[in-house]
């Protein structure tokens, strides 16, 4: 059976819209918003725009409140990106500006590349990373779905590299520096 949506009446201010508008020039973004981001060839910048999805920088604040999906943005330098890593959720990539591989598989020995506005869904639970492989900073928007979509599913080696950048996750799943010795 099809479902409508329900017409109604309901309506809203400018003001009351205006909250569910998050203006980039507003936007605070994350440097260490992974496990991963300290680590050399994953460094890179997220901002987090509707909900906090599954990053683990608990300082962050989007604008928009989580719905029943969650969208991001990277900013990355040229041969930079996450590393390996798998969600509880499908992962969708859109590449805003240059050129990036989304890569897959248990050690991320497949991959496509994609360029401006092409969109991969990377289904639940599998690895994935992505890079930008372009000539220049490059940008790309990322959704995953459900209200919580729980957290990042890291391989011991990530954690342990990690670790030795001097990052680690507590037991929430926020990242904590790592306390010297």
């Amino acid at each position: 059976m099809v479902q409508y949506a329900e017409i109604t009446d309901i309506d809203f201010t400018v003001e009351e819209m205006e909250r569910n508008v998050a203006r980039f020039k507003n936007q605070k973004s994350s440097a260490e918003a992974f496990l991963d981001t300290r680590i050399p060839g994953h460094e890179r910048e997220i901002f987090s725009i509707i909900g906090n999805g599954v990053q683990e920088d608990d300082s962050m604040q989007p604008q928009i409140p989580p719905q029943d999906f969650h969208l991001a943005m990277i900013r990355s330098e040229p041969g930079k990106g996450a590393a390996l890593h798998s969600h509880l959720t499908q992962e969708v990539f859109m590449p805003l500006t240059g050129r990036w591989a989304i890569y897959w598989g248990p050690n991320g020995e497949k991959e496509v590349i994609l360029e401006p506005y092409d969109v991969i869904s990377v289904p639940v639970q599998i690895m994935r990373g992505f890079r930008n492989v372009g000539s220049e900073t490059a940008m790309m928007l990322a959704v995953v779905g459900g209200h919580d979509p729980g957290r990042v599913g890291w391989p011991a080696s990530m954690k342990d590299a990690a670790r030795a950048a001097g990052l680690m996750l507590d037991e929430q799943g926020n990242l904590r520096a790592v306390a010297s010795a």
